[in-house]
């Protein structure tokens, strides 16, 4: 088996794909394309193949998937690139990407996408078959353009036969990045009660693993999150920060804002959190 992960060089991709190769079978090979050779280096000195391009030139791509049995498309542009960047790279080159795949015949295709296309909350668990509800603080182009994307992909299933898995991920941290630091540039403007909900990279992996193997997966898309979001005071004391005393004066405007239900996943796949909350992660030292 032959498979394509695409954003590898990125703070959940350099986690996943080590962990993918420690999964492969012998005579498999993890093929990743990057922009820099030199940023790929460290993946190809522990087994990877690496495809040099961009995910937006359609001749990478398909150069890239030549011979792929699946794709993870783990690629994305987050908050703070400009709007026609988000739309260029997490919709239209995702749904390129899809499109390449089938006329490659690539037998898999795995969309890594996020909570926030769900959009405002629905005063309960968000599930797998909920519409995005545009709005809200969280909403902007990197929401909207990745809920784009998966409308799209889903249509690829739908109507050519495309095998997609979408997984939705929560809020991700772990092992060194960043991420968890920088969610006091918003959390610090929240109620003190307001909730995050988490994954830590460690089951990231694994519920993308369980995505990209598990026969009969086709056409879903399943939510990948711990089991307890954490408040705003919680992260402010996580990162060692001191609790601003105005968010105790403040109210959650929507309390079920980005909380997903993990029963499908669960249900269908296996996936138990390894790290349940982001309090078991920093008691094993794994933040």
């Amino acid at each position: 088996m032959l498979t394509l992960v695409t954003g590898s060089t990125g703070e959940v991709g350099r986690r996943f794909v080590p962990r993918l190769l420690q999964r492969t079978a012998p005579g498999d090979t993890v093929r990743v394309l990057v922009r820099d050779e030199e940023r790929g280096e460290p993946l190809a000195g522990l087994g990877a193949e690496i495809a040099v391009g961009e995910l937006r030139d359609e001749a990478s791509v398909r150069k890239a998937l030549a011979g792929a049995d699946a794709v993870v498309n783990i690629a994305a542009a987050f908050r703070g690139v400009p709007d026609e960047e988000a739309w260029a790279v997490n919709r239209d080159a995702a749904l390129s990407l899809g499109r390449a795949a089938l006329e490659a015949g690539t037998g898999r295709f795995v969309q890594v996408s996020t909570n926030l296309a769900y959009g405002t909350g629905r005063g309960r668990p968000l599930v797998e078959d909920d519409e995005p509800l545009p709005g809200g603080p969280m909403w902007g182009a990197y929401a909207a353009s990745k809920a784009e994307a998966e409308a799209g992909l889903l249509a690829l299933h739908r109507e050519q036969g495309l095998d997609v898995r979408i997984g939705s991920l929560a809020f991700v941290y772990g092992e060194g990045d960043p991420h968890l630091a920088q969610s006091l540039m918003w959390a610090g403007h929240w109620a003190g009660h307001q909730r995050l909900p988490m994954v830590h990279h460690a089951d990231v992996a694994q519920g993308l693993l369980r995505l990209l193997y598990a026969p009969g997966a086709a056409g879903r898309k399943y939510n990948i999150a711990d089991d307890a979001p954490v408040t705003a005071v919680e992260l402010h004391q996580l990162n060692g920060t001191a609790v601003p005393e105005e968010l105790a004066e403040r109210t959650d405007p929507d309390p079920w804002l980005g909380v997903v239900s993990t029963v499908r996943i669960r249900d269908e796949l296996g996936f138990r959190p390894l790290y349940p909350s982001v309090w078991t992660a920093r008691d094993a030292g794994a933040l």
